[in-house]
């Protein structure tokens, strides 16, 4: 068993988790919809700049990933 202490989060941790959570509500929630709005729109430049923020954004849910995993595992 553990001391505990591996049990609480830290404020790194913390602050990982946040980001990740919210960049993954706009990736699996949102982001979506707005290609779609853009495209019924038929605004290419939009439909184009959402896609350039999505593939940013699951870069950054990558990184934060590997922080978490580093948090996690030392």
């Amino acid at each position: 068993m553990s001391d505990g202490s591996s049990a609480e989060l830290t404020n790194t941790a913390y602050d990982i988790l946040k980001v990740l959570g919210k960049d993954a509500d706009f990736l699996y929630d949102t982001i979506d919809k707005y290609i779609k709005d853009a495209q019924n729109a038929n605004r290419q430049d939009l439909i184009e700049m959402w896609q350039v923020i999505k593939k940013d954004r699951q870069k950054h849910v990558h990184m934060l990933k590997e922080a978490l995993e580093k948090e996690i595992h030392g």
